[in-house]
Order: C-alpha cells, then structure tokens, then sequence
C-alpha cells in the first residue's frame, strides 16, 4: 500500500512540474538567448567607466553570443564603450514618523559603439532604469541584501538591453537599403 501511495505522489509531482512548465510556455515566457550581433563586431573591446559588475556581466554576454572579447582595441576590433555606469537612490516617501518608506534604486548608462571599421553602429545612447521598494527601518540588515538584489537585477536588465540595441543595429544593418520610390509624372 505504501509503495502505491508513493508512486500516486510521484506521478501528481510529474504532472505538476509538466503543467506549470506548458503553463509557462504558454504565457510567452522564454528562457533567454544570446544575441544575433553583427558580423562587424567578432572582436570586440570593451571599456566601461564605473561599472565592475556591468563589464563582468557585458563581457559574459558577449562571449555567449560568439564574440571575442579582447583585452586592447585596434585595427579591425569593435569598440563597445560606457563611459558613464552609475547607481543611485533616491526618496521617495516618508511616513508620519519622519523616516523613509519608500525608495527607487536608479540605473543610469551611456553606451556607444563602433564596429570594426571604425563605423558607429551605435551612438551614444542613455539607458535609464529604475526600481522602486519599501525600506523596513527595523530591518536595516535585510534592507542592503535587498538593495543589492535589486541592482543585480538591474545590472542583468542593462545587459540585456545593451544585447538588444546591439541586435536591432545588426538587423538594421543587414536589411537592403530601400530605392526611392520613382516619381511619377502626370501629363
């Protein structure tokens, strides 16, 4: 009896994990990939001012999308540069008894990028983002493990959207430029 009990536990554990993996599926959720970059951007440097974690992190990224990330710039090597990577916090409400409630950790990066060639394939851009969460003045321990989390989220997030911007300019850069359409003239 109990190895039969066992066995109805096991398959109910299978059908749930089966259910929530076809239930996420369905949704629109997918795991993410590494990014099509353009072919002019095999080697790249990379130069990021502030930003240890977002190098780290950048440099990961590329790897995975096949580029090689080089320690110098020079002929033929793209150059992928964020001048500016910086974390702030700002207040956003403050209750009866005069202390902080509520804050937003706030991302902001400039980016910009040559390929090989010395083209701008990306010009400089600011990237902006921004997370809101509640301060427990009771619990200032948990509150810095929280802060930390929500900037590693936003350092994976600015990857991401780096990837992104990267990919539209390949695709951009891979589309046939269009002919103007020919005048017509009426007589």
């Amino acid at each position: 009896m109990r190895v039969m009990n066992r066995l109805v536990q096991l398959g109910m554990k299978a059908s749930l994990l089966l259910l929530s993996a076809l239930a996420l599926t369905a949704c629109g959720f997918h795991l993410r990939q590494s990014a099509a970059l353009p072919a002019t951007m095999q080697r790249v440097h990379l130069t990021v001012n502030g930003g240890a974690d977002l190098q780290r992190d950048l440099a990961r990224a590329l790897l995975a999308s096949g580029v090689t990330v080089e320690e110098q710039g020079g002929p033929g090597i793209a150059e992928l540069r964020v001048p500016v990577a910086a974390f702030s916090t700002e207040t956003l409400s403050v209750g009866s008894t005069a202390q902080v409630t509520e804050y937003a950790s706030r991302y902001h990066v400039q980016v910009s990028v040559s390929d090989s060639n010395g083209v701008t394939l990306l010009p400089e851009q600011i990237i902006n983002m921004s997370r809101e969460f509640s301060y427990d003045a009771t619990n200032p321990i948990g509150n810095a493990s929280q802060i930390e989390q929500i900037q590693r989220s936003l350092n994976d997030d600015m990857v991401q959207s780096i990837l992104f911007r990267l990919q539209a300019a390949a695709k951009q850069a891979a589309a046939p430029a269009v002919a103007p359409a020919a005048a017509s003239s009426t007589p």
